[in-house]
């Protein structure tokens, strides 16, 4: 015969049997406080592995010179009104951690120790200490990064360029075509004309022989009728 399946109830409360049974044994070994209904773990044994310690520094440890590491060792400088053997020989453990003020003091008073010790050292070394003039900020990439945006942009920019050009190519051939298609037009509606104006001529309905002058601008035909009128009065 199959067991129903345990509820909610009955997995919680064999989880508190064992938990409880659990707190019996630590208490009958004398593992439980008054008051404490949970088993206190010992403290952490602390291991102080010297040789572990050399021998990892030893693995990453590198022989630079000094312009190369910048280190330096300094105490506070003095106090305003303080004297330097008082601030040589202060113990740094006087300064109490509690206090925020004291404590950010003596932060600030070891940064310039330190500032006022190396900048000598690194005017002799020639090492600028002073950033350009015209410095803005400091580039987050190399310069091989940007050589590569660079070329990257100059690439962009070409081709744009180049279909922009293609794009004002296009634009002048349309611009022909339709030009051509109207010159064709035209030259199609003035042979239709003449045609038209032959048949007339040839039927007797029309005298005139302007058709043939077609080509000719208005300007010239009526220059021309000017000078043939001034030839005949003067003959």
């Amino acid at each position: 015969m199959d067991t129903p399946p345990l509820s909610g109830s009955d997995s919680d409360s064999d989880d508190s049997l064992v938990t409880d049974r659990e707190l019996q044994e630590a208490f009958s070994r004398g593992l439980l406080k008054p008051g404490l209904n949970v088993v206190l773990e010992g403290p952490k044994k602390a291991v102080n592995d010297v040789n572990g310690l050399k021998q990892c520094l030893a693995e990453f440890k590198r022989d630079l010179e000094w312009v190369e590491r910048l280190d330096v060792t300094l105490g506070p400088v003095p106090e305003i009104g303080g004297s330097q053997s008082t601030s040589q020989n202060q113990d740094p453990k006087a300064v109490d951690p509690e206090d925020d003020f004291k404590r950010e003091m003596s932060f600030y008073r070891q940064a310039q120790a330190a500032v006022l010790a190396v900048l000598p050292r690194l005017h002799q070394l020639k090492v600028p200490t002073k950033r350009p003039t015209d410095y803005f900020a400091e580039m987050a990439k190399s310069d091989q990064q940007m050589q590569k945006i660079r070329q990257k942009l100059q690439a962009k920019q070409a081709a744009m360029e180049k279909s922009e050009k293609a794009k004002q190519l296009r634009a002048l051939r349309k611009y022909g075509k339709k030009v051509q298609t109207e010159v064709l037009q035209k030259r199609q509606k003035e042979k239709s004309h003449m045609m038209s104006a032959i048949k007339k001529y040839q039927k007797g309905f029309s005298d005139k022989l302007d058709f043939l002058e077609g080509d000719q601008k208005p300007g010239a035909r009526s220059t021309k009728e000017g000078a043939k009128g001034q030839q005949m009065k003067k003959g």
